[in-house]
């Protein structure tokens, strides 16, 4: 079976660019900045983003080039015994982190619509948690489903289906061909006029202003390194199965640092338009801008509607913003259902449009849960684990595989080969010692802070049953996997 291949360099480029952009890099970012030192911030997030996340984002386009495949089959093609890692990776991913994505996603379709009328009034928390959400008490009670939510997790997985089943060059690259020039436009307009806002310099103050006592605390740098390796799509095996599509003569490096630079620099640009936005809504309440900054969902769902009806032309305005999430959501789960089907293709031989609409069927079936009135609960807990151990975890044995079980000289000589920007020694130092250093301290500072004080304050037994019963049933799948024979054995071969 002939291995597809990207049309040009810059579709590549977009595809790993639209996977690493997420609804993250729009709604965390901008809070991690503003509550760690502000503009002092992007000290550690800079350094984070040259001396781990570039180096590793370099090694996972050199491991897919060089070895030619999926993620198990790269690591299979590595160390045998350890194409169970690559199936861990893109299992989890795409049985978990996925099917709670779509859901997100689903949200800001419904809201989408919802802007052209303000339908969440003047109390858009009561409206998004009460009315929206109808959340329960906590995990243990899931309660009914959502209808509108499950509607819209219908929608996007049929534009999951849609646009990989249309294959490489024809459905993720002209995808993303149009995605991202289109969502980059979006966040420009959204970030001029924001700036026109009443009280917008305020926000961009606070969002900037540094803060260099924070540099002396651990936290921050921690959360600088962790905030790059989630931002990047790093372990998640898209970038090695992207990178794996590229013909043979690929400038790795150069579309590493460009894919790094254009995340980051996208990040810190449409913080200008969060906090411009939040400042305004803090002038036009005459409170404290402290008091209108909120994270994560609270900013998308509670904060910015809020913002959204106090403004001329707010209707317009959080159109523009929802789609935007739209758009930078579907082209991260777009790459996630790609790395899993090319996997399962690279190991059975299964025609691919089949094995993605299998795919996309068994992913809207997996996320109902998360469109139950339990389902936010079920989110943050399934969220936390895989992303804070899973992800992590993976990066650590990524960097142990390649760089102490395979000679990584033969990854660097193939990259410098074929890239201008040639990696020196440094770049072995830091896949091999610096990278699992960092990512260890991540793991041990979560592991503690989780053993002192459970996670949000959910029981135990939650945290157990969904948290960690999801990284154990993701691996148990995984190993099983691994354990099948592949149909084509020769494609183990270099």
């Amino acid at each position: 079976m002939k291995r597809e291949q990207w049309n040009s360099q810059l579709g590549f480029l977009l595809a790993a660019i639209g996977s690493a952009i997420g609804l993250g890099n729009i709604w965390r970012f901008s809070y991690m900045a503003y509550s760690n030192g502000g503009g002092a911030f992007l000290i550690p997030y800079i350094t984070a983003l040259l001396t781990a996340g570039v180096a590793l984002l370099i090694l996972e386009f050199g491991i897919g080039h060089e070895r030619i495949g999926s993620a198990p089959l790269a690591y299979a093609k590595i160390r045998k015994s350890w194409e169970w890692m690559g199936w861990w990776s893109v299992t989890f991913v795409m049985f978990g982190i996925c099917l709670y994505y779509s859901v997100i996603i689903s949200w800001c379709l419904n809201y989408f619509f919802y802007s052209f009328g303000l339908i969440w009034g003047d109390d858009p928390n009561q409206f998004f948690f009460q009315t929206f959400l109808s959340l329960t008490d906590g995990p243990d009670d899931i309660g009914n489903i959502r209808i509108r939510i499950l509607t819209g997790a219908l929608v996007v997985w049929g534009l999951n289906w849609f646009i990989v089943f249309r294959g490489l060059g024809r459905g993720i690259e002209l995808a993303n061909k149009i995605f991202m020039p289109l969502l980059f436009i979006l966040m420009t307009i959204l970030v001029l006029w924001s700036l026109f806002l009443e009280g917008a310099i305020e926000g961009v103050k606070a969002y900037l202003k540094p803060d260099f006592s924070v540099l002396l605390k651990p936290k921050v740098w921690i959360d600088a390194y962790s905030q790059i390796f989630f931002t990047l799509s790093l372990g998640f095996g898209i970038m090695i199965a992207y990178s794996s599509y590229l013909p043979r003569k690929a400038n790795l490096s150069r579309n590493a640092l460009l894919t790094g630079i254009i995340n980051s620099g996208f990040s810190l640009f449409s913080g200008f338009a969060v906090f411009a936005v939040l400042g305004f809504m803090a002038v036009s309440q005459e409170i404290p801008i402290s008091k209108v900054v909120s994270q994560s969902i609270g900013l998308a769902f509670v904060a910015y509607p809020k913002a959204v009806s106090l403004m001329p032309g707010g209707q317009i305005f959080g159109a523009i913003f929802f789609f935007s999430l739209i758009i930078a959501g579907l082209s991260s789960s777009i790459s996630i259902v790609e790395a899993f089907s090319s996997s399962v293709v690279d190991k059975f031989a299964i025609p691919k449009k089949g094995i993605v609409t299998i795919l996309c069927l068994f992913g809207f079936l997996g996320s109902i849960i998360f469109t139950t009135q339990g389902g936010l609960f079920w989110l943050d807990i399934a969220d936390h684990f895989l992303t804070h151990y899973g992800l992590v975890v993976v990066g650590i044995a990524e960097c142990i595989l390649a760089g102490w079980l395979f000679d990584l000289y033969i990854i660097r000589k193939h990259i410098n080969r074929i890239s201008s920007l040639k990696l020196g020694r440094w770049w072995e130092f830091s896949i091999r010692y610096f990278i699992p250093f960092v990512l260890s301290v991540i793991v041990i500072w979560d592991l503690y802070h989780e053993i002192t004080s459970p996670y949000e304050g959910y029981s135990w037994f939650s945290i157990i049953s969904i948290g960690m019963g999801w990284l154990l049933g993701t691996l148990v799948t995984a190993l099983i996997l691994s354990f099948k024979p592949w149909k084509n054995p020769r494609i183990l071969n270099i």
